[in-house]
Protein backbone atom coordinates (compact mmCIF):
# COMPACT_ATOMS: atom_id res chain seq x y z
CA UNK A 1 0.00 0.00 0.00
CA UNK A 2 2.96 2.27 0.59
CA UNK A 3 4.05 1.80 -3.00
CA UNK A 4 0.58 2.71 -4.24
CA UNK A 5 0.56 5.87 -2.11
CA UNK A 6 3.95 6.90 -3.49
CA UNK A 7 2.71 6.37 -7.04
CA UNK A 8 -0.32 8.57 -6.40
CA UNK A 9 1.88 11.27 -4.82
CA UNK A 10 4.02 11.23 -7.96
CA UNK A 11 0.88 11.39 -10.12
CA UNK A 12 -0.39 14.39 -8.12
CA UNK A 13 2.93 16.19 -8.63
CA UNK A 14 2.78 15.48 -12.37
CA UNK A 15 -0.78 16.83 -12.61
CA UNK A 16 0.03 19.98 -10.65
CA UNK A 17 3.11 20.60 -12.80
CA UNK A 18 1.05 20.01 -15.93
CA UNK A 19 -1.57 22.48 -14.67
CA UNK A 20 1.09 25.13 -14.10
CA UNK A 21 2.56 24.56 -17.55
CA UNK A 22 -0.93 24.64 -19.08
CA UNK A 23 -1.76 27.95 -17.42
CA UNK A 24 1.54 29.52 -18.50
CA UNK A 25 1.13 28.19 -22.01
CA UNK A 26 -2.42 29.53 -22.32
CA UNK A 27 -1.21 32.92 -21.08
CA UNK A 28 1.53 33.00 -23.71
CA UNK A 29 -0.97 32.74 -26.59
CA UNK A 30 -2.40 36.26 -26.98
CA UNK A 31 -4.73 35.33 -29.83
CA UNK A 32 -6.88 32.90 -27.87
CA UNK A 33 -6.58 34.59 -24.49
CA UNK A 34 -8.73 37.65 -25.26
CA UNK A 35 -12.00 38.11 -27.10
CA UNK A 36 -11.71 39.23 -30.72
CA UNK A 37 -14.03 42.23 -30.33
CA UNK A 38 -12.04 43.99 -27.59
CA UNK A 39 -8.76 45.82 -27.74
CA UNK A 40 -7.76 44.83 -24.20
CA UNK A 41 -4.27 43.45 -23.77
CA UNK A 42 -5.03 41.74 -20.46
CA UNK A 43 -4.31 38.04 -20.79
CA UNK A 44 -6.50 35.44 -19.13
CA UNK A 45 -5.77 31.72 -18.90
CA UNK A 46 -8.04 29.12 -20.41
CA UNK A 47 -9.95 28.17 -17.26
CA UNK A 48 -11.64 24.90 -18.21
CA UNK A 49 -8.45 22.98 -18.86
CA UNK A 50 -6.62 24.60 -15.96
CA UNK A 51 -9.35 23.67 -13.49
CA UNK A 52 -9.70 20.15 -14.88
CA UNK A 53 -5.99 19.36 -14.65
CA UNK A 54 -5.71 20.94 -11.19
CA UNK A 55 -8.67 18.94 -9.91
CA UNK A 56 -7.14 15.77 -11.35
CA UNK A 57 -4.05 16.51 -9.27
CA UNK A 58 -6.23 17.10 -6.21
CA UNK A 59 -7.99 13.77 -6.77
CA UNK A 60 -4.67 11.94 -7.02
CA UNK A 61 -3.53 13.70 -3.85
CA UNK A 62 -6.73 12.67 -2.01
CA UNK A 63 -6.16 9.04 -2.95
CA UNK A 64 -2.50 9.22 -1.94
CA UNK A 65 -3.32 10.70 1.47
CA UNK A 66 -6.05 8.10 2.03
CA UNK A 67 -3.69 5.24 1.17
CA UNK A 68 -1.00 6.70 3.43
CA UNK A 69 -3.42 6.98 6.35
CA UNK A 70 -4.69 3.42 5.85
CA UNK A 71 -1.13 2.13 5.65
CA UNK A 72 -0.22 3.96 8.84
CA UNK A 73 -3.31 2.76 10.73
CA UNK A 74 -3.02 -0.91 9.74
CA UNK A 75 0.75 -1.05 10.23
CA UNK A 76 0.76 -3.96 7.89
CA UNK A 77 2.69 -4.70 4.78
CA UNK A 78 0.75 -6.00 1.83
CA UNK A 79 2.06 -9.07 0.00
CA UNK A 80 2.59 -6.85 -3.04
CA UNK A 81 5.12 -4.79 -1.07
CA UNK A 82 7.18 -7.76 0.16
CA UNK A 83 9.93 -9.23 -1.98
CA UNK A 84 9.62 -12.71 -0.42
CA UNK A 85 5.83 -13.04 -0.87
CA UNK A 86 4.21 -15.88 -2.78
CA UNK A 87 1.11 -15.67 -4.97
CA UNK A 88 -0.94 -17.45 -2.34
CA UNK A 89 -0.16 -14.73 0.22
CA UNK A 90 -2.31 -12.27 -1.69
CA UNK A 91 -5.32 -14.60 -1.97
CA UNK A 92 -7.53 -14.02 1.09
CA UNK A 93 -11.15 -14.96 1.37
CA UNK A 94 -13.10 -12.02 0.01
CA UNK A 95 -16.56 -12.87 1.26
CA UNK A 96 -19.57 -15.04 0.67
CA UNK A 97 -20.92 -15.26 -2.86
CA UNK A 98 -23.96 -17.09 -4.22
CA UNK A 99 -23.01 -19.01 -7.33
CA UNK A 100 -26.59 -20.26 -7.85
CA UNK A 101 -28.40 -16.98 -7.28
CA UNK A 102 -30.48 -15.35 -10.01
CA UNK A 103 -31.02 -12.14 -8.01
CA UNK A 104 -27.91 -10.29 -9.28
CA UNK A 105 -29.06 -10.80 -12.87
CA UNK A 106 -32.55 -9.58 -11.98
CA UNK A 107 -31.10 -6.55 -10.23
CA UNK A 108 -28.89 -5.76 -13.22
CA UNK A 109 -31.94 -5.97 -15.49
CA UNK A 110 -33.98 -3.66 -13.25
CA UNK A 111 -31.18 -1.11 -12.94
CA UNK A 112 -30.57 -1.32 -16.67
CA UNK A 113 -34.21 -0.46 -17.28
CA UNK A 114 -33.97 2.43 -14.83
CA UNK A 115 -30.93 3.92 -16.56
CA UNK A 116 -32.52 3.34 -19.95
CA UNK A 117 -35.50 5.26 -18.63
CA UNK A 118 -33.25 8.26 -18.00
CA UNK A 119 -32.30 8.32 -21.67
CA UNK A 120 -35.52 7.23 -23.40
CA UNK A 121 -38.50 7.90 -21.20
CA UNK A 122 -39.51 7.96 -17.58
CA UNK A 123 -42.09 5.23 -18.12
CA UNK A 124 -39.30 2.67 -18.61
CA UNK A 125 -37.69 3.73 -15.33
CA UNK A 126 -41.06 3.31 -13.62
CA UNK A 127 -41.12 -0.30 -14.85
CA UNK A 128 -37.49 -0.91 -13.81
CA UNK A 129 -37.75 0.51 -10.28
CA UNK A 130 -40.05 -2.22 -8.84
CA UNK A 131 -37.96 -4.92 -10.52
CA UNK A 132 -34.80 -3.52 -8.94
CA UNK A 133 -36.49 -3.18 -5.54
CA UNK A 134 -37.79 -6.76 -5.63
CA UNK A 135 -34.34 -7.99 -6.68
CA UNK A 136 -32.60 -6.18 -3.79
CA UNK A 137 -35.09 -7.58 -1.27
CA UNK A 138 -34.89 -11.06 -2.77
CA UNK A 139 -31.12 -11.07 -2.79
CA UNK A 140 -31.01 -9.85 0.81
CA UNK A 141 -33.41 -12.47 2.14
CA UNK A 142 -32.23 -15.33 -0.08
CA UNK A 143 -30.69 -17.24 2.82
CA UNK A 144 -33.60 -16.86 5.22
CA UNK A 145 -35.96 -19.37 3.61
CA UNK A 146 -35.99 -22.37 1.32
CA UNK A 147 -33.25 -24.92 0.82
CA UNK A 148 -30.43 -22.56 1.76
CA UNK A 149 -31.81 -21.14 4.98
CA UNK A 150 -29.35 -20.80 7.84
Amino acid sequence: MKTNAILFYILAIVFFAAAAIYILWSLSDPGSARPANTESTVLHPEWVGAVAITLSGALALFIAVYLSLVNRSTRGVLPEDRLDADIDDGDPELGHFSPWSWWPITLAFGLGLMFLGLAVGVWIAIIGAPIALIAVIGWQFEYYRGNFAR
